[in-house]
């Protein structure tokens, strides 16, 4: 049994103080107000539900900076992608690994707990089959279990190179399979997770893009679901939206609610280019929209349509993505400054009156849950222990009362407020650091070393 006592903590029926979390199994085993602190408690300030991290590629984590020159001619998500093939061709397995497990420290440092890992690198440079078919999967997996970062781990189906059935090339190799090879690595994997993982390890589907799958092998895969998350990059960029209205003759936000059984269990990737219309469908989908703000404004992709969206009533989570810069106050705050700067106003996200920073940390630690199926996002009896506490007496946060804390961490906090973080009660960050930090950067160094040596 492990025990916290914090001074006060954001509880599902507002804040209350003094109070002692006993955690029992990875689990939220009791709560009680108005204590004293206990012989043996970790004794913080300010506990929160911490959130989950619904969308990354961890691997790109180590090309951030690389693409922020500008080319000949216009830049664009498209030219991005072009170098981040080139970047991949040369990856080895035990570099993949050391690059997750820097990606998973820094998650948690920031206050994650948890992560969706959309993962599309399958196979060697040039799409030679590894001899293990979930090699990578799998040093994922021993990332994850190392840092002790909750896992919701996402393999992708990726067959085309572009819309219409485009044949795959160059980087992409790396990523393709058939619907069958796809179902023989999801299977391994869900046997991996059942039997080798944490408890609180799952094992989702993706099937990459409408542009990078076809009608035929969407409709298979789903048949492999059995209730697990799905989810789906989904109108990032206008071009995407124009090629798959032109092939299929729908828009792509529009097509996937017409042609699949999109529910709860969805999770829609950078639904960034929608109409009105779609965004009410979406909504009453239930799907969780997965947005990456630091990764869309990084590439360019253009803000969500984040007001209509929250008015009536939808989901969202957040996820970093390209893992350019990972800070989980900085997504949040770059998902609402977003939303200011196209609408030229203040405090636009939320439809009612009402502290911007509460809705917007609250609704992502629910849309994060959600999308990543994890009983999380609360701070409640029964729930995963997944737990961060801030500092309230930083000097960002010292002058806010209870109701302003979380307007301050989202819009005046840097990540060093974070001192503790608990995944399924794991304490993996304690005094603001990773307990393993010194060895995964040992090791990350390494890998960056060697990589960079055999481009």
């Amino acid at each position: 049994m492990q025990s916290i006592f914090a001074s006060r903590v954001r509880m599902p029926n507002g804040w209350k103080h003094n109070v002692r979390v006993n955690i029992k199994a990875g689990i939220i085993a009791d709560i009680t107000t108005d204590q004293l602190p206990q012989n043996g408690d970790m004794i913080v300030d300010t506990l929160l539900p911490a959130l989950g991290n619904l969308h990354s590629h961890t691997f790109q984590r180590a090309m951030a900076g690389m693409t922020e020159v500008r080319a000949a001619g216009k830049d664009s998500f498209w030219t991005w992608r072009t170098l981040m093939y080139k970047f991949i061709d040369h990856m080895t397995p035990e570099q993949y690994q050391a690059i997750a497990a820097l990606v998973f420290m820094e998650m948690l440092e920031a206050g994650y707990s948890s992560v969706g890992e959309f993962h599309y690198v399958h196979h060697q440079p040039g799409g030679a089959r590894y001899d293990n078919v979930t090699e990578l999967s799998e040093r994922i997996f021993t990332a994850a279990q190392h840092t002790g970062i909750g896992l919701t781990h996402l393999p992708v189906l990726y067959s085309y190179g572009g819309a219409g059935c485009a044949e795959l090339g160059g980087g992409q190799l790396r990523f393709g399979n058939t619907v069958d090879e796809f179902c023989t690595i999801v299977d391994k994997l869900r046997s991996l997770a059942g039997n080798d993982m944490p408890f609180d390890t799952t094992v989702g589907i993706a099937p990459h893009s409408l542009r990078a799958t076809s009608p035929d092998d969407l409709a298979q895969v789903l048949n492999i679901q059995h209730d697990a998350p799905v989810h789906i990059h989904i109108a990032e960029q206008p071009k995407e939206v124009a090629d798959i209205n032109n092939w299929l003759g729908a828009r792509p936000v529009e097509w996937l609610l017409d042609n699949a059984d999109v529910d709860k269990n969805w999770c829609l990737i950078h639904a960034t280019h929608m109409t009105a219309t779609e965004t009410l469908a979406m909504v009453q989908s239930g799907a969780v929209a997965g947005l990456c703000p630091i990764t869309e404004a990084n590439l360019g992709d253009g803000p969500f349509n984040g007001v209509e969206y929250l008015a009536a009533g939808g989901a969202f989570g957040i996820g970093s993505d390209s893992n350019v810069r990972i800070s989980l106050v900085e997504e949040l705050r770059t998902l609402e400054y977003s939303q200011r700067l196209r609408d030229l106003a203040r405090n636009v996200i939320i439809p009612k009156a009402g502290s911007v920073g509460e809705a917007l940390y609250l609704g992502a630690a629910s849309g994060g849950a959600q999308a990543l199926q994890r009983k999380s996002g609360t701070i409640e009896v029964g729930q995963l222990a997944d737990l961060v506490a801030i500092n309230g007496q930083a000097p960002a946060l010292l002058a806010l009362n209870d109701d302003q804390i979380l307007d301050g961490l989202v819009f005046a906090a840097a990540d060093d407020v974070i001192t503790d973080v608990w995944s399924a009660g794991r304490h993996q960050v304690q005094g603001g650091q990773h307990i393993a930090r010194d060895a995964i950067l040992t090791n990350y160094r390494t890998a960056i070393t060697g990589l960079l040596a055999s481009m």
